[in-house]
């Protein structure tokens, strides 16, 4: 399958994005500068609003992108 989409930034919004035309059979490539350590390693969002973890809950993603500490964000 060819790349239909290049995203550049694998922050949240980049993989948000990319895990949801994944979803909707669209192939895409995330373009990210730093090493895979790097990014996994930052903290990007401190504080997510209550739609952005709407968001990411409709998507299924793992409840620890809403948690923190056991205390569901948002």
């Amino acid at each position: 399958m060819r790349t239909q989409v290049a995203i550049i930034g694998g922050g949240p919004a980049g993989m948000l994005l990319a895990e949801t035309l994944h979803r909707h059979s669209v192939a895409s490539v995330v373009l990210e500068k730093h090493s895979r350590a790097h990014v996994l390693s930052r903290i990007r969002a401190g504080v997510l609003e209550p739609t952005t973890v709407d968001v990411l809950r409709a998507a299924a993603l793992p409840a620890a992108w809403t948690t923190k500490a056991g205390r569901t964000m948002g």
